[in-house]
């Protein structure tokens, strides 16, 4: 899979994309990060990439030229995504849905935004990695390259993303490692007992448990079978008994 990220901070990019997972993905061939700066394709003498919003108002608005000049260099087709406060909300699903093209295109806007014919006319899609504000969308770019980047085939180990918090639409469910006890607070004995069934019940019921206390939204919307409602229903009853 190859990303497309036009940005006028490239050097923010070296470390996030260089290491770790990422800088495995890129060394094994199955992920391919492509950094564009605008600035490179301008033509004045200064290199200007931005300029006084019409109307008037505070900063400055990025201008279309430079953006649309350096994509049509380089595009070879796939979703345009322009990172924006206003796109809609990154999800892990909406993370599967881009790992399931070969190509994505990103675009981090800078200063007070971008010209809306940007938004209208060269990006195909819009998306938010949250209802807050940063300085560009070189972070959301980052976060959005490692969230698609680890589903693909090969990435991680087989079966490392199936039960991860939003994977399923649940939270995920306590994990533990040696030793058995520290400073006093112990493993839960189930995880101890080698009973995989029960085990696997067990930490069924702790992900609804956590999922239902911190992000009840995600439970209401969650595909709940007929021994997931059962779990519920315990945990409910728990919850009465030690309430007081």
């Amino acid at each position: 899979m190859r990303f497309d990220i036009f940005t006028l901070f490239p050097e923010m990019f070296q470390g996030p994309v260089t290491a770790s997972i990422l800088g495995r993905a890129q060394a094994q061939g199955l992920v391919e990060i492509a950094l564009h700066n605008p600035r490179d394709v301008t033509t004045d003498r200064h290199h200007v990439v931005d300029d006084y919003p019409y109307g008037g108002g505070a900063g400055m608005v990025m201008k279309p030229e430079p953006l649309f000049n350096s994509v049509e260099a380089v595009y070879q087709g796939g979703p345009i995504i322009l990172l924006s406060p206003q796109g809609r909300v990154f999800t892990q699903a909406v993370a599967r849905e881009l790992a399931a093209e070969p190509r994505v295109t990103l675009l981090c806007g800078h200063y007070e935004g971008v010209d809306e014919r940007v938004r209208e006319h060269l990006a195909t899609d819009e998306i938010s990695i949250g209802d807050f504000v940063l300085t560009g969308g070189e972070l959301a770019a980052m976060v959005i390259v490692d969230a698609v980047s680890r589903l693909l085939p090969g990435v991680l180990a087989a079966g490392s993303t199936e039960e991860e918090s939003h994977t399923a639409g649940l939270l995920e469910y306590p994990q533990y490692t040696r030793p058995p006890e520290f400073r006093g607070w112990r493993v839960p004995e189930m995880l101890l007992s080698g009973h995989h069934a029960a085990i696997a019940r067990w930490r069924r019921k702790e992900a609804l448990r956590r999922t239902r206390v911190r992000r009840p939204d995600l439970l209401a919307k969650a595909e709940l079978s007929v021994s997931d409602r059962k779990l519920l229903a315990e945990i409910e009853a728990e919850d009465e008994v030690h309430t007081p």
